[in-house]
């Protein structure tokens, strides 16, 4: 599933750089791992037309470290060097429990 969701250009720059692999959102959606967050920047007036694709590797809710109603969404970029040196393990063990459910 792709979550189509607005980021503000500060944390677009950091995510785009490598520096930010993480999201913090509302849990307001079924997020899981395996999905794909569409990063649409948003200066707070308009969308600038930017856009870039994460994988969620990892979703943290626990209350004790998390807000009430909101997740950590441990991401990645998806793009071909990190599919080819990570991507299969994730994609191993989603596998593995989706065939569990």
């Amino acid at each position: 599933m792709v979550h189509a969701v607005k980021i503000e250009p500060a944390h677009f720059c950091e995510y785009k750089s490598g520096g930010k692999l993480f999201e913090i959102r509302k849990n307001d959606r079924p997020y899981k791992v395996g999905d794909f967050l569409a990063l649409n920047e948003y200066d707070g007036e308009a969308y600038t037309g930017r856009c870039t694709i994460a994988v969620i590797i990892y979703i943290l809710d626990d209350p004790e470290y998390c807000k009430t109603g909101y997740v950590t969404l441990g991401i990645m970029p998806c793009n071909v060097s990190s599919h080819e040196i990570i991507q299969p393990e994730i994609y191993k063990r989603l596998e593995e429990k989706n065939s569990n459910e």
